[in-house]
């Protein structure tokens, strides 16, 4: 029994340090750390693009193109937060949110066309006539969406409030004018200790 006992000691002291996972449900919200994630990416993306399209510059854009929907491209979103934050997953729930709007026509990134350029060329040596897709076809967009993200952290101690806002413009293609302007705030109130900040 003497022998048993430091085995399972040392069984439970290295079950006690193990890794535990646990799934969870893509779309459950859990803050770990206080700073910007995946539910502040999709609810931004989603409550900015909402109202986006539900703004005036929307009606003169159907009035402009004789009710045809606005062709919209999502360009550049700057982090300029002390965060690492993932701006092309923020870009990707705006194209999204854009999308399953069904208010505007999207158009691919500035990557995403060079891609299917070089397809096209591809195309023009090994495909056949009648499969191939001449080039000169693609549509250009009425509007550009580009914007920011920017944080400022007030810190004692402990304690911080972690304060997120997200600027986003549309930008008429044609005018350079500003169609629309939004603007979305978050604040965390965090605690943890001291030797974590």
């Amino acid at each position: 029994m003497r022998k048993a006992l430091p085995i399972l000691a040392l069984a439970l002291l290295a079950s006690a340090c193990g890794t535990s996972v646990q799934r969870m449900d893509a779309g459950e919200v859990k803050d770990v750390s206080g700073r910007w994630n995946d539910t502040d990416s999709r609810l931004v993306a989603e409550e900015m693009i909402a109202d986006c399209v539900a703004q005036a510059w929307y009606p003169r854009a159907l009035k402009e193109t004789g009710g045809k929907e606005p062709t919209v491209i999502v360009g550049t979103v700057r982090n300029q937060s002390s965060e690492h934050i993932n701006t092309d997953t923020f870009v990707e729930e705006l194209q999204r949110a854009l999308i399953n709007s069904g208010k505007v026509e999207f158009v691919a990134s500035k990557k995403e066309r060079g891609e299917v350029r070089d397809e096209r060329l591809d195309q023009d040596t090994n495909s056949s006539e009648e499969t191939r897709t001449a080039h000169g076809q693609e549509t250009g967009a009425n509007y550009m969406l580009s914007g920011t993200l920017n944080q400022i952290v007030d810190q004692e101690g402990g304690k911080a409030v972690v304060y997120y806002q997200t600027n986003l413009k549309l930008l008429n293609m044609k005018s350079n004018k500003i169609a629309w302007n939004g603007q979305k705030k978050i604040k965390k109130f965090v605690k943890r200790s001291k030797a974590s900040w």
